[in-house]
């Protein structure tokens, strides 16, 4: 399973690429949902053991916080931009999009109240066991999501925002990670 403790090197965040670094987000949710669900037979073969216990902290961590941030960037400045940059002939197919994505949002913040609350008890010491039906639900709602986003989010966004625009979310980003820009 993978050691919570080892942990890539990570570049200083650049927040003068925001398209670079919400990708690397995505990149990052991928791994933490694989480590997720390599967590469910660790748990079933190995009990609630320390390891367990810091891997659920971990992952309660980095959903509460980074994960809900990656949202809110989304939500709050990559799309709202987006709409406003938009030609008439794609606004409507861009409307769609907002939607999918904002419902999407949605539906993996309730999954997360089912597998949180088992990471939760198996972070406090107990000899909690994993849905591997919750895990599961969960997992494939963010790798669709992720597909999604990468097929047609950020591919668009890259047409359609301007330098002004990316400038504008990376300073919104930092400031949402209160993070003070030069």
């Amino acid at each position: 399973m993978t050691e919570t403790g080892s942990k890539p090197e990570s570049k200083p965040k650049d927040f003068s690429r925001p398209l670079e670094m919400l990708k690397a987000g995505q990149a990052c949710l991928r791994a933490k949902c694989g480590t997720l669900r390599e967590l469910v037979g660790y748990v079933a073969e190995h009990g609630c053991d320390e390891h367990v216990r810091k891997t659920a902290a971990d992952l309660i961590g980095y959903f509460d916080t980074a994960a809900h941030c990656h949202h809110e960037d989304v939500e709050q400045d990559l799309l709202p931009r987006m709409v406003a940059a938009a030609t008439i002939g794609r606004g409507s197919s861009l409307s769609r999009l907002v939607a999918d994505v904002t419902n999407e949002h949605r539906a993996m913040q309730r999954a997360w109240i089912y597998v949180r609350s088992d990471l939760h008890e198996m972070m406090g010491g107990h000899n909690a066991t994993l849905d591997a039906l919750a895990v599961d639900h969960f997992v494939k709602l963010y790798q669709s999501h992720i597909a999604v986003a990468d097929a047609n989010v950020f591919p668009l966004a890259e047409m359609l925002l301007s330098n002004d625009d990316l400038a504008a979310i990376g300073a919104h980003m930092a400031q949402r990670r209160g993070v003070r820009l030069p």
